[in-house]
């Protein structure tokens, strides 16, 4: 995580990437924006992985505890579409 005291912002990393949709993308947004409390919240793209999110931008959180940067990156993880040819291998 890195913190920027003169906006008072943080940036949560996640330990991986994870790929979203645009409407999860919106609700990892909405979902660590309600959790944290936070002015704003902003997905953060993967600069190796264009696709990908890397983490999220909270403006002025009023809780950034590490159980709260657990819950936003396991939502998010949650929030992943199942990855092609990940099925049973029937219909």
């Amino acid at each position: 995580m890195l913190d920027d005291p003169q906006a008072g912002c943080v940036e949560l990393r996640f330990g991986h990437s994870v790929r979203l949709s645009p409407a999860g993308e919106i609700a990892l947004e909405d979902y660590a924006r309600v959790l944290t409390r936070a002015r704003h919240a902003e997905a953060v793209p993967d600069a190796a992985q264009p696709a990908a999110i890397a983490g999220v931008h909270l403006c002025v959180p009023e809780d950034a505890s590490a159980t709260a940067c657990d819950d936003i990156e396991g939502f998010a993880r949650e929030m992943q579409p199942p990855s092609e040819g990940g099925g049973l291998g029937w219909n």
